[in-house]
């Protein structure tokens, strides 16, 4: 009896000295770090370059704002034959009867105009819509860095997903293993009369779960591996164990608070928006002030008079207007009233944010504490599951155990090994995510080993360009 019970502890260490030979192997080839998977997801995730896209198209709202101070030039050019018919008195005959004559002319006329306009004051509108755009373009920045945060903590979660994944599969592998051997030694056993129909069935039962459990994990795990492959960009291949960041986290959740309240990219967004919709309210008002513009016309034509060559006109002209608004139905000031409206509701959005900050942040600090307390408490259950397991075999070994209580202490062992992987997959992504709720959780704060996207160079290229079609580089 002792021997047939030992061979479940030879088939674990067997298994144990397996997978210290695979990660031995595993080590030689090039790993993935938690570092270095963030830096590929930075690099290469779509839904972070579509923000920058969107960046870059609010950059050209300062540019289309900034039309406003330059001057505008048109030019319009006509040409075309044209006949000309003139029938006029030509004096009268020798009864007195009138005479007419009848003068046909063909020719090509040809002329063109040239209108030069520049625009002295509009009620400052072009200066706050510049203001406004600005204001759209850092919000949209901030958004870009809440983006970054959002697919970091995605990269972070997926990296520990594959990790928690494969040490469950590899436990259910195991555990499988084990009961695939007591089944054995449950069937040796009843043949020789030392063992009951109903403890064969219950290795059987235990044993079909194990499968069952095993094919779950296999599926979870490849699931895992897809959705990595999207956010990172690239095939999980060697992934090191992570620690997280709880050391770049602040001393106290009180000071988390504060932080986040301050420099969340929401908040800033947020922010921001208040200012443009400040700016909005000026561009309303500024529709109700005087504007004054100076244009200038340049016209020249060819062969123009009935059709005579030679014939040429040329006028030059310099002009002001000034343009006073009296009454115009009243949608200027609904204009104004509804920019006033949206002021507040942007005003409100800020609290918004912040009320949701501090709840998301809260929450983040919850469950890396849950985390933390299961890990703690976690690894007492393993150590004590394994000396219970320990003992009942060797109380089973002497008849003071039943079948039944080895496979239900090996499965409290086994579901104790499973709540630590998963307490440290858990404990990892919550540090991302209060990290994240900081606004810390970016390629900068990270020092991640990639090249940074700079918002600022595609503003400064578009900002003053006066004309062209090329858009600018994307870094």
């Amino acid at each position: 009896m002792k021997n047939d019970l030992a061979e479940p502890r030879r088939a674990r260490r067997l298994c144990v000295f397996l997978s210290c030979v695979s990660a031995l192997a595993a080590q030689e080839s090039r790993a993935e770090t938690l570092q270095s998977a963030l830096a590929a997801a930075y690099a290469n995730n779509p839904d972070l370059e579509e923000q920058r896209v969107i960046v870059r198209i609010r950059d050209e709202d300062v540019s289309k704002a900034a039309a406003g101070h330059r001057p505008k030039a048109h030019a319009s050019f006509s040409a075309g034959p044209q006949k000309s018919s003139v029938r006029q008195p030509g004096g009268r005959d020798q009864l007195r009867n009138r005479l007419y004559t009848n003068d046909e002319n063909f020719g090509h006329p040809r002329s063109g105009t040239l209108n030069l306009s520049l625009t002295v004051f509009d009620g400052w509108r072009s200066d706050n819509s510049m203001r406004q755009a600005e204001s759209g373009v850092l919000a949209a920045r901030a958004t870009l860095l809440a983006a970054e945060q959002e697919v970091l903590l995605r990269a972070a979660t997926v990296y520990m997903d594959v990790l928690r994944d494969t040490a469950a599969l590899g436990l259910r592998k195991h555990n499988r293993a084990v009961l695939m051997e007591q089944l054995r030694v449950a069937r040796d056993r009843a043949e020789m009369g030392m063992a009951t129909i109903a403890d064969v069935a219950q290795a059987e039962a235990a044993l079909a779960q194990a499968e069952s459990d095993h094919a779950a994990a296999r599926e979870s795990l490849r699931a895992s591996i897809v959705e990595y492959r999207e956010v990172i960009g690239r095939a999980p291949d060697h992934l090191e164990p992570a620690k997280g960041y709880e050391r770049d986290l602040p001393a106290t959740a009180e000071h988390a608070v504060e932080r986040a309240v301050a420099l969340h990219p929401q908040v800033i967004s947020s922010l921001h928006q208040v200012d443009a919709a400040t700016m909005a309210v000026k561009v309303a008002e500024g529709a109700l002030m005087p504007s004054l513009s100076l244009g200038g016309q340049v016209f020249q034509q060819y062969d123009s008079y009935l059709g005579y060559p030679g014939t040429r006109q040329f006028s030059a002209q310099v002009t002001g207007t000034l343009n006073v608004p009296l009454y115009d139905g009243g949608a200027e000031y609904s204009a104004v009233r509804q920019a006033k409206q949206q002021l507040a509701q942007a005003q409100a959005h800020v609290s918004a944010q912040r009320s949701a900050v501090r709840a998301k942040l809260a929450v983040s600090y919850s469950r890396l504490a849950t985390a933390k307390a299961a890990l703690h408490y976690g690894a007492t259950v393993v150590r004590a599951s394994e000396r219970a397991l320990e003992q009942i075999r060797n109380e089973a070994e002497f008849g003071q155990r039943t079948f039944l209580d080895v496979l239900n202490a090996q499965q409290a062992l086994f579901d104790a090994r499973v709540k630590m992987v998963s307490a440290q997959h858990d404990r990892v992504v919550a540090s991302c995510a209060v990290l994240a709720g900081i606004g810390g959780l970016s390629a900068e704060g990270l020092n991640l080993d990639v090249e940074h996207y700079d918002p600022a160079k595609s503003f400064e290229q578009v900002r003053e360009l006066w004309i062209g079609l090329d858009l600018p580089a994307a870094r």
